[in-house]
């Protein structure tokens, strides 16, 4: 393995899409549940830890907390236990050289702590739409839109993140609905009896107004859980809405992507409002992330391609995910000096950009 280019090497990643690390120690069950997108260990499988990210963790993580590597795994979670979970998550926060962090708290906040807590690395919120609209439409349907402007007005966020990916997936109609459509949705809503925010016109509502009133959305696109269909989730059904809200000039930020990232990279290239990273695919596919980020970065503009983790929960998953990337991104570059297609000074650049300038300009960041 070749050593990684100075210039990437010395990046203080942003990490511009991601969520909390648990609070608590976990056993081995909670541990595997939490490694890969699967909700628990299948009982006609065997280990998660038979797997890329499994066998990444044992390679990468086990000598941080004192380990030989590719440790037993049995071994690497009683030092885990042992250390306790404050100390695990200090030791690969730190490790990542993550400086900043962009946090999605509306998932599961009871169970986890902001990254930043364990570094001295900064942290700004991102508010989950769908989230914030479950809060609201407690209050009744009348009313409702005027109550999402007003806590849209009063956010401190620096951004907004939809999971319609995972509600009513991504074929969204682009027109902007009126008022009276959203109050007709709110209440179908309440009389189903549903917490879940999960009807296309509350969704498409809470988009438009994030956007006009300048807030970057973020959209859950591609790979997730077992409680999304895969199949809507291609960020090509998006593309009627980005047509419609180019004019805007607000980022919309395509996460993850991943099996569809060159899909991501193109829309990337064609709309000058779009963004894309491959998120949480960098530790999912582990060794084999320079392939992948060689793939997404095909067509996409330099400019227009963001560093995320998606880490949730486990401490490992911020290392993981800057390790990765760092590593997929030198290779990337590497590969271009030896084909004399760039220049030190391009390859120079274009990993500050990728690694924190554009989420510093996307994202209006001081």
């Amino acid at each position: 393995m070749e050593p990684l280019l100075p210039c990437v090497a010395s990046l203080r990643l942003v990490d511009h899409h991601c969520h909390g690390v648990l609070r608590a120690d976990v056993d081995r069950d909670g541990f595997e549940s939490m490694l890969t997108e699967a909700p628990s260990v299948s009982p006609l499988g065997t280990s998660l830890f038979d797997s890329s990210l499994g066998l990444a963790v044992r390679r990468w993580c086990a000598p941080l907390l004192d380990l030989p590597v590719l440790a037993p795994a049995d071994e690497y979670l009683a030092r885990r236990l042992s250390l306790g979970a404050a100390e695990v998550n200090r030791t690969f926060l730190v490790a990542s050289e993550i400086s900043m962090f962009l946090v999605d708290g509306g998932l599961s906040p009871e169970r986890l702590a902001g990254p930043s807590v364990f570094t001295h690395s900064s942290e700004l919120p991102v508010l989950r739409l769908e989230r914030l609209a479950e809060e609201l439409v407690t209050e009744g349907a009348a009313g409702f839109p005027d109550r999402v402007r007003s806590a849209l007005a009063l956010s401190s966020a620096v951004a907004t993140k939809s999971i319609a990916a995972y509600r009513v997936g991504l074929a969204l109609d682009p027109e902007r609905p009126s008022d009276a459509s959203v109050v007709a949705a709110a209440d179908r809503w309440l009389a189903s009896g549903s917490s879940r925010c999960a009807d296309e016109v509350i969704t498409r509502f809470l988009v438009w107004e994030a956007l006009e009133r300048g807030f970057p959305v973020q959209f859950h696109v591609g790979y997730g859980d077992s409680d999304l269909s895969l199949r809507d989730c291609d960020p090509l059904l998006l593309t009627d809405l980005l047509r419609a809200t180019a004019g805007l000039g607000v980022p919309v930020m395509l996460l993850h992507n991943y099996p569809f990232h060159r899909n991501a990279g193109y829309l990337a290239q064609v709309f000058p409002h779009v963004f894309v990273d491959v998120g949480l695919a960098t530790h999912a596919v582990a060794h084999q992330a320079s392939r992948v980020l060689a793939e997404a970065l095909e067509i996409v503009p330099f400019g227009k391609f963001l560093f995320s983790t998606d880490a949730y929960g486990l401490a490992e998953l911020y290392y993981l995910g800057a390790l990765f990337f760092r590593r997929a991104l030198s290779d990337f570059l590497s590969h271009g000096l030896r084909a004399h297609a760039f220049a030190l000074a391009d390859v120079e650049r274009v990993a500050n950009l990728i690694g924190w300038r554009n989420a510093h300009r996307a994202y209006r960041l001081t």
